[in-house]
């Protein structure tokens, strides 16, 4: 059972085309989380986009413990008016409810703050909803919470 994994057996990499289905599976369960659907033409295009490399689309990885995937973190690098260097934006980040608490979450990021430096981009930012209090906890640890609120056009 992966929730009786020891850390030491948690890996991050890369998403991969094989990984369609287990991503899929783990992507289901962060939209739910979020009270969001998408049809399955949106699945395909998302991951599609993830493994295009091209410049300016989402990248991925997966944790895995021993060989099954139990998370999922994406992240984009764009340009900001005010640094000459890109930024990254990390846009979803889930882990299978039994294995909260072993570090996946934490793995994820420290694996985006890697990706990030890599790229030159030491800014790497992310929202939450304010009553996301499990994982405002891991992202009180490992990053400085802002003063900016989100607004958006209304649908």
């Amino acid at each position: 059972m992966a929730g009786q994994a020891s850390a030491a057996s948690l890996h991050i990499r890369p998403i991969e085309r094989a990984d369609r289905s287990e991503w899929g599976r783990l992507w289901q369960g962060y939209l739910e989380f979020y009270k969001t659907t998408l049809p399955k033409e949106m699945y395909d295009l998302a991951f599609d986009r993830m493994l295009s490399g091209e410049t300016g689309e989402f990248a991925g990885f997966l944790a895995l413990v021993g060989d099954r995937p139990v998370g999922l973190v994406h992240y984009l690098f764009h340009r900001h008016g005010w640094r000459a260097e890109p930024v990254c934006y990390l846009q979803d980040l889930y882990a299978d409810p039994e294995v909260r608490g072993m570090g996946v979450g934490a793995a994820l990021i420290t694996a985006v703050y890697a990706a990030a430096d890599e790229a030159g981009a030491p800014s790497v930012y992310w929202m939450t909803q304010e009553d996301n209090a499990t994982a405002r906890k891991l992202y009180d640890r490992i990053a400085a919470k802002t003063d900016f609120i989100k607004y958006q056009r209304p649908l």
